[in-house]
């Protein structure tokens, strides 16, 4: 069995989770993002939702949230097959969720399949986030997520 390390590791965890996720977004918003950048975007993504998994505080939406991250990346860079993998752990995380949450599982799976160029189930799953979206409260969320899904075409 290794020594423990001299340092805490949830605390690690706790910033590792967050600088991940939040550096994810410069490569999500990236113009031109080169075959190398597309990469570390995905290990950012992935070592955020790993560092999540092992928080003592995490919840499922925290990992919703981290699947639905994984969930964008890949869709970013067209692997169609894991942006639905990732959308669907999404949606299972976030079934019990408020409408936000649950509208953007169903978000990620629209893009999963606009990625994929299957239309129809595209269209299904842009219509359960639509309906969801439309019971979202707060002003901010719901222009968030409608903003979203006004970018899958």
């Amino acid at each position: 069995m290794p020594n423990e390390p001299s340092f805490d590791i949830n605390a690690a965890n706790k910033y590792f989770s967050a600088n991940c996720f939040n550096n994810t977004w410069g490569y999500i918003d990236k113009k031109d993002r080169t075959a190398e950048d597309n990469e570390q975007m995905i290990q950012l993504a992935q070592a955020s939702l790993w560092h999540w998994s092992q928080r003592e505080d995490k919840t499922d939406r925290n990992m919703s949230i981290g699947y639905w991250l994984a969930a964008r990346v890949y869709a970013l860079v067209d692997e169609s097959n894991n942006a639905r993998k990732y959308g669907l752990l999404c949606l299972e995380y976030s079934k019990n969720d408020e409408p936000f949450y649950l509208g953007f599982a169903y978000e990620a799976l629209a893009r999963a399949e606009m990625t994929a160029g299957d239309k129809t189930k595209m269209n299904q799953y842009l219509q359960e986030a639509r309906n969801l979206a439309e019971s979202v409260t707060n002003d901010e969320e719901k222009k968030m997520l409608t903003d979203d899904l006004e970018s899958i075409k």
